[in-house]
């Protein structure tokens, strides 16, 4: 009796949700056919009669000042000359500057002048995809909360092509199926990668993996579970792109087994303003009593500033130096919001209880003209991230001829700091012994051979190159104009 009623129900529960589907297929079609028409409400035809193609930038932080803000302005310079027929528009959260004072701003952050103006479209909903929102869920909570910022940016501007410039995978889907955009991406940093399954796997304690986790199995067997889940859910979305770039050997591993999409990923390596360093003249060492360790990376969590301290003061402790000529850690970097800023203050705290206060200075959103002096008077260039996808500033430290200590892992380890012509271009290290002893053998080498190491390492930066990202960004974007 209990079969046959089930059998009863089967087929009506079948016809049920065929009704739904197809309303669903007809809703989503009706969605897609009204953007069209907003689409050509909302643009009009230029002098010669053609309307422009319109393509647009999501990247909610436009006016942050790190390397992915410097992928975005060169992306669109190149662009602009390649094609004439081409409007730029990027969606952006940051109200609290102007377009003008946005452009002006990548100017004097990266030397970087656009050919034609840059249309920004202001969104208004960017805290939905700032982590401080989501204190446990976070990398779902993020995701979810881009579909519902992409959603308002694609009702302000439908584009004909639509790139993902900062890693919101799950816009993708919506701006191809309900805006009918041709889509692509690059992407500099996979939103979940192979490795941190394994973090959780092995119940490592990271900055995205708590001890309270780590200790307790069960939550560790239910984190893995959302880890799959959601890795799984980020392949989807992000298979649907029509063009995939990213920016490292690493990342391009991590992507090709998430997102099973090799007949359109290419590695376009990131723009970095080589030639710019490589202006500063390569000369002897001028001091042999002081020397500056030079960090360039933005105030954020996983770029692992304590570890760079902590080494540092271990290097100082330790008295390596034989008379220890003076010694100052230079730390640059941006700072986007109060939280970068809180981080700062948790940094300079960190300094004052090791007891190198006075040996660590920290220089924040400085112009580009600061930075190259720094970098130019600096002796090592130094790098802590775990895992970097790529790490301009690791490659700027070694055109502007610095000694890089670099993470023994991603982007450095496996296309930066790697011997050119047989020749090394730098040192690798993993942990604050590590980088301590390396940083004291660095110092301890004669100015002759630390030349001939900042020589051959310059030698090796021109693949990184503004001219060599254009041509490479060229010849992946091609497919979304024609």
């Amino acid at each position: 009796a209990c079969f046959r009623l089930l059998c009863s129900l089967l087929i009506p529960a079948l016809f049920l949700s065929g009704i739904l589907c197809v309303c669903l297929v007809a809703l989503l079609w009706g969605i897609r056919l009204w953007m069209q028409q907003r689409k050509k409400q909302l643009t009009s035809a230029g002098r010669d009669g053609k309307r422009p193609l319109v393509v647009a930038f999501f990247h909610p932080y436009c006016n942050a000042g790190g390397g992915g803000e410097r992928v975005l302005w060169c992306a669109i310079r190149t662009l602009q000359k390649k094609y004439r027929n081409v409007t730029c528009v990027v969606y952006t959260g940051d109200r609290d500057a102007t377009g003008e004072e946005i452009v002006e701003g990548a100017f004097r952050r990266f030397n970087i002048k656009l050919t034609h103006p840059v249309k920004f479209v202001f969104l208004e909903k960017r805290y939905l995809v700032e982590a401080s929102l989501y204190p446990h869920f976070t990398l779902l909570g993020q995701s979810l909360g881009s579909v519902f910022l992409g959603w308002e940016a694609l009702l302000k501007c439908v584009p004909d092509v639509y790139i993902d410039s900062m890693g919101y995978a799950f816009t993708l889907p919506l701006f191809k199926y309900l805006g009918g955009c041709r889509v692509g991406c690059y992407v500099h940093y996979p939103t979940i990668s192979t490795d941190m399954l394994s973090v959780v796997r092995n119940q490592d304690t990271r900055f995205n993996n708590a001890a309270f986790i780590t200790k307790n199995p069960l939550f560790s067997k239910f984190k893995l579970a959302y880890y799959y889940f959601f890795a799984f859910m980020y392949g989807l979305v992000g298979s649907c792109s029509d063009v995939i770039m990213v920016n490292s050997s690493w990342t391009l591993n991590h992507i090709l087994s998430l997102w099973r999409a090799g007949a359109c990923t290419s590695i376009v390596y990131p723009p970095c303003d080589v030639q710019t360093f490589l202006d500063i003249p390569l000369e002897g060492e001028k001091s042999t009593t002081e020397y500056s360790i030079v960090s360039v990376s933005q105030f954020r969590p996983e770029k692992d500033h304590p570890l760079q301290i902590r080494a540092f003061a271990r290097l100082l402790k330790e008295k390596r130096l034989g008379q220890q000529p003076s010694l100052k850690l230079i730390l640059i970097g941006g700072c986007r919001n109060q939280q970068d800023e809180e981080r700062v203050n948790s940094l300079k705290r960190l300094c004052e209880e090791l007891g190198v206060g006075n040996d660590v200075m920290f220089r924040i959103n400085i112009p580009f003209e600061e930075l190259k002096r720094h970098l130019a008077e600096a002796t090592i260039g130094l790098h802590t991230m775990w895992n970097e996808h790529f790490g301009i500033g690791v490659v700027e430290c070694m055109a502007a001829g610095t000694v890089i200590l670099a993470h023994n892992s991603g982007g450095p380890k496996l296309d930066i700091v790697v011997p050119y012509e047989g020749y090394t271009t730098g040192f690798l290290a993993e942990n604050e012994d590590n980088y301590a002893e390396i940083m004291a053998y660095i110092l301890s080498l004669s100015p002759e051979k630390r030349l001939e190491i900042r020589e051959n390492a310059r030698r090796s930066v021109h693949r990184f190159s503004d001219q060599r990202f254009e041509e490479t960004f060229l010849l992946s974007v091609e497919a979304l104009f024609k």
